[in-house]
């Protein structure tokens, strides 16, 4: 492995947010074949069980299996079950502050968990690169013994082997960020897997941490993406998914001529079965991505465009300058090139002032568009963050009031959608049985359909399946 030892492990490396905003646009450093472990390292985790819980994005969950994978490699066994591991790491969103205090909550049952057992405890992830958070963490709670952040995932090994001399360690850099190839992981399915294109993001939403919390952009080279994809489909992977904060911006910060609709289509003529890429941010969005969805049948017919608020208004104190027009003229091109596409979205209720009628934009523009699904959430202040300094008038009931009203769209629309394939026949990628029924299979349909249904196929088969009847948020079937 890489030498560490300029960063001696018995100090303390805390973030610092006005380091992490800083945007030097240099191209980011590649780093291949790091991972190279000494013996010692590789007997970490001998005859010991690691649980690891991971919180928010497909980000983090995509790092989970990193770190998973580094685990693995230091010789630990996974366990499902905390009571019984000698490692427990945390694996923790900023997003929200309501994402904070579950990891909190958590943090507080594993204090009184520590004192029944010897075990290690590690918080890792966006919510530990904000400074606040980071002393919060060390101050408040002590029996924590690790905590690194997401741009040093690639140490883990070194920092479990420091916690052997010291009695705590806390790594957190705060920078634009590198980009670490060949790193061991394992990943949760066995039929798909997200693949990441991009790290970090430089749009600087006024309400977001992110661009804080995970870098600069940095765009991975189309090589070393496609070679992942092809290695993935010769172990047997049905499906994957180009991951990044904003997959819109591939490229832009590599390449001069080669952006994220070439990556989609040389990644589709893999001939991977099934395509998918999120986040897909709308003020970017290049058209020809729907030429490309059309032309190549193993992208999926789905796509999720967040666009926070109905209110241009709003969108402009968001820092996220969206013509509602241009946003409908998409949509409406999505639906007339791909007719059976569904459509997702984000919306961010309550923003700091935001009027009643400013508001009821958002709730008109749902009513005309009629998502397949949306993710809802009040505006949550983020420390250090344009949006947070507002002084904001409008009162937590009205919120509340506003995000209940949101929500029955939600579930109206979810279930109009839903209902239109009754009777319709869907292909299903098999993941395996129920949680609700183990006599039941589930999968996912192309437009991002949960499916359940009877039948005799095995994980990973692709097979057709009749819809009898839907449910809110799902389809029900008998495989053909």
């Amino acid at each position: 492995m890489i030498s560490h030892s300029k960063h001696k492990f018995a100090k303390y490396f805390l973030p610092d947010q006005k380091k992490a905003k800083r945007r030097s646009f240099k191209k980011a450093e590649i780093i291949k074949s790091i991972f190279k472990l000494t013996p010692q390292l590789k007997k970490l985790g001998e005859n010991k069980l690691a649980y690891i819980k991971t919180y928010g994005c497909q980000a983090n969950i995509r790092d989970s299996e990193t770190i998973i994978g580094i685990l693995k490699q230091c010789s630990y066994d996974l366990t499902n079950d905390q009571t019984k591991a000698d490692l427990i790491i945390l694996n923790t969103c900023a997003i929200r502050e309501n994402a904070e205090q579950k990891v909190f909550g958590e943090l507080g049952h594993l204090k009184h968990a520590k004192k029944k057992k010897d075990v290690l405890i590690g918080v890792c992830g966006c919510m530990v690169q904000q400074p606040h958070v980071a002393k919060q963490l060390r101050s408040q709670t002590k029996h924590v013994d690790f905590v690194f952040g997401t741009h040093n995932i690639h140490m883990l090994p070194e920092i479990l082997l420091s916690l052997e001399h010291n009695k705590r360690n806390f790594c957190v850099f705060s920078e634009e960020g590198k980009i670490y190839e060949d790193l061991p992981v394992t990943h949760t399915s066995t039929v798909k897997a997200f693949v990441n294109i991009t790290y970090g993001c430089d749009k600087f939403c006024s309400y977001c941490v992110v661009p804080m919390v995970r870098g600069s952009l940095r765009s991975r080279k189309k090589e070393d993406i496609i070679a992942e994809v092809k290695q993935l489909m010769a172990n047997g992977y049905k499906e994957v998914t180009l991951i990044g904060q904003n997959v819109n911006s591939y490229g832009i910060d590599l390449y001069k001529d080669y952006f994220f609709v070439d990556l989609l289509i040389d990644v589709a003529k893999t001939k991977i079965p099934r395509l998918r890429f999120t986040t897909c941010n709308p003020w970017n969005f290049d058209e020809k991505i729907i030429v490309a969805m059309v032309k190549y049948k193993n992208i999926m017919p789905a796509i999720h465009l967040p666009i926070q608020s109905g209110d241009e208004k709003i969108l402009k104190a968001m820092n996220r300058t969206m013509d509602i027009n241009k946003y409908y003229e998409i949509i409406d091109q999505l639906r007339k090139k791909l007719p059976s596409v569904s459509i997702s979205t984000d919306l961010i209720v309550g923003f700091p002032n935001e009027t009643d009628e400013q508001f009821a934009k958002t709730i008109e523009m749902y009513e005309r568009i009629k998502f397949d699904n949306a993710y809802t959430f009040i505006y949550s202040p983020r420390k250090d963050t344009p949006a947070a300094k507002i002084d904001d008038k409008i009162c937590l009931a009205t919120k509340q009031k506003r995000l209940a009203q949101l929500n029955e769209l939600v579930r109206k629309y979810a279930k109009w959608n839903c209902d239109r394939y009754i009777g319709k026949t869907v292909k299903v990628l098999v993941e395996g049985a129920s949680k609700k029924n183990k006599n039941v299979l589930t999968g996912y349909s192309p437009e991002w359909k949960v499916v359940n249904f009877n039948g005799t196929a095995k994980i990973g088969d692709i097979v057709e399946v009749k819809v009898l009847t839907s449910s809110r948020f799902s389809l029900n079937g008998i495989q053909i």
